[in-house]
């Protein structure tokens, strides 16, 4: 019996209970008062809309569906930032699905609704997929009207973005299943179809009370802008539906008649799942995050038959280059090495850490995968680029300059997988959130931060100290370590996986065993945008 194996195992269980645990949470947005609330109204919440509008729930993925965790609890929190994103299949066409939560603060939007939103149009743009929006929302959140209404990237981003979609030819179709209120009334509008439900369902620029003050006029909200207002008076929306159900079910049959799409043309056979056991990650991959490991072993459980052949294996050892199947689809891994190597020289390198010849590796194998039209796979476990004057003597910032310059001009589409540790400069160059991934997933054993939480408590740590003397004041080792422990966990909480997914710096928070599946769903979906740009890296110093 392997007691270390065990230990690993127990702790990453651990982990992925604690994120269903979460997640189950979540998923009841604003409370089950709420979700009784909204059923006696004959609607159905945001989650049971989407689900009955796709071909098959648990195939689909969740984006940002930690959005907003945490955060806002001076105003009653967000969670999952009032707004459900989907990715589907309905009536066999992958799209998107964006859904208002009604049941948070009927469906208004926060600062992080607007940036959910924003990432829903992103992934729909990047793979022209179809986009489909279930509005039910009070409109933006007055209390923070400043951090949502002006700047480039706030509310009214999501209106420009419906009209470059529609100019793109991307299918955008809306249903006002609630309330569609100023601003927001005119996203249905700038959709291809909207279809509205009657008696639930209202669209107006100012509601009665608006109205009322501003121009004196008095009128109830249905005849100002309901269903029968907007289907036979104004010409607003397309389709009166009776209820829920009928207005989801008239989506489905518009989706149903869509065209075929022109296809990148990515490399897919059959799949196969892998020989090695996918339930072994859990005891392969460390409880400590600074403990080594193999992570040859972790690719063999999510490739193909665990079968890969791996490029210039005998050279820049920490990190892993290797062409593989995932469901099928043709892909080019990149992943930290996250055991001591030694070089042909007889030198030893730290696992997770990148060398000038891994990063030269790792730039030829990118240019290599966008020659031949094979999305990128990036599995991050890493602390960062070797320090010190061997390392910079050898060049490494040219080196890292060289990978950061090939990630970035990358053409083909990119998956990024946060294994584990993804430190500073680490993050970037294997791919992080800056670097335009389709989809970024962590696991819950992911540390997102710019070095550990260790090393930089020991940095904060200095400059307390320091500062206190200055002041005159003793420092005990008592004190020093209470003021360790208290920088450490203020750190800690900020270097959590949580903490990067209510900030959507991460698309989800995944059970390892789920990887397969968002990787092959991302790359499904990058199929439907054919590659426009050629591939050039510009200026790199050799």
């Amino acid at each position: 019996m392997d007691i270390k194996f065990n230990k690993n195992e127990d702790h990453n269980k651990l982990l992925v209970s604690d994120l269903k645990r979460r997640f189950a949470k979540v998923q009841l947005g604003g409370g089950e008062k709420r979700i009784a609330k909204h059923h006696e109204k004959g609607k159905l919440t945001a989650r049971e809309r989407i689900d009955f509008l796709l071909d098959d729930a648990e195939k689909a993925i969740e984006i940002a569906a930690f959005a907003g965790e945490g955060m806002y609890e001076e105003h009653g929190g967000c969670p999952s930032g009032g707004v459900v994103v989907k990715m589907g299949h309905i009536s066999g066409k992958q799209c998107i699905v964006v859904a208002n939560d009604a049941t948070v603060k009927a469906g208004a939007w926060f600062p992080i609704t607007g940036k959910k939103n924003l990432r829903a149009q992103e992934i729909s743009i990047e793979n022209r997929l179809p986009i489909i929006y279930l509005v039910d929302s009070a409109g933006v959140y007055l209390p923070m009207q400043d951090e949502i209404f002006p700047d480039k990237e706030h509310f009214g981003r999501i209106f420009r973005n419906n009209a470059v979609m529609s100019s793109m030819g991307i299918t955008q179709i809306s249903a006002v299943m609630g309330s569609c209120v100023a601003g927001g009334a005119y996203l249905p509008i700038m959709s291809d179809e909207a279809m509205i439900v009657d008696k639930t369902a209202s669209i107006f620029l100012a509601g009665s009370y608006l109205v009322k003050a501003a121009i004196g006029e008095t009128i109830d909200n249905e005849t100002l802008g309901g269903a029968t207002t907007h289907c036979e008076i104004s010409g607003v929306t397309d389709y009166k539906a009776t209820d829920d159900r009928d207005a989801l079910t008239r989506i489905k049959n518009i989706m149903g008649k869509i065209g075929d799409f022109e296809k990148a043309g990515f490399n897919r056979i059959d799949a196969a799942k892998p020989k090695e056991d996918p339930q072994d990650i859990y005891g392969i991959l460390p409880a400590k995050r600074s403990d080594q490991y193999d992570m040859t072993e972790i690719i063999k459980r999510l490739v193909d038959n665990s079968e890969f052949e791996e490029y210039k294996e005998g050279y820049g050892q920490t990190l892993i280059t290797a062409y593989a199947r995932i469901d099928g689809w043709a892909v080019g891994i990149v992943a930290n090495q996250r055991k001591i190597v030694k070089t042909k020289k007889g030198e030893m390198q730290f696992g997770g850490v990148i060398y000038s010849d891994s990063a030269d590796k790792a730039t030829r194998f990118i240019a290599n995968c966008n020659q031949k039209k094979i999305p990128l796979v990036f599995l991050q476990d890493v602390t960062g680029f070797m320090v010190g004057s061997k390392s910079e003597h050898g060049g490494i910032i040219k080196d890292g300059a060289k990978m950061v310059n090939a990630v970035s001009n990358s053409v083909v589409p990119k998956f990024t997988i946060v294994v584990g540790n993804s430190y500073g400069a680490g993050n970037y160059a294997m791919c992080g959130k800056a670097y335009d991934p389709r989809l970024i997933a962590a696991w819950p054993s992911a540390e997102l931060a710019v070095m550990s939480g260790n090393s930089a408590a020991k940095v904060l740590l200095q400059i307390e100290t320091a500062s206190l003397k200055k002041q005159g004041k003793e420092i005990t080792p008592e004190v020093e370590k209470e003021l360790y422990d208290k920088i450490k966990a203020r750190y800690d909480e900020q270097v959590s996986p949580y903490y990067a997914a209510s900030r959507i710096w991460t698309d989800a928070i995944i059970d390892p065993l789920d990887t397969r599946k968002w990787i092959s769903t991302g790359i499904e979906a990058a199929n439907h945008a054919p590659i426009e740009k050629k591939f050039n890296l510009g200026v790199i110093q050799v």
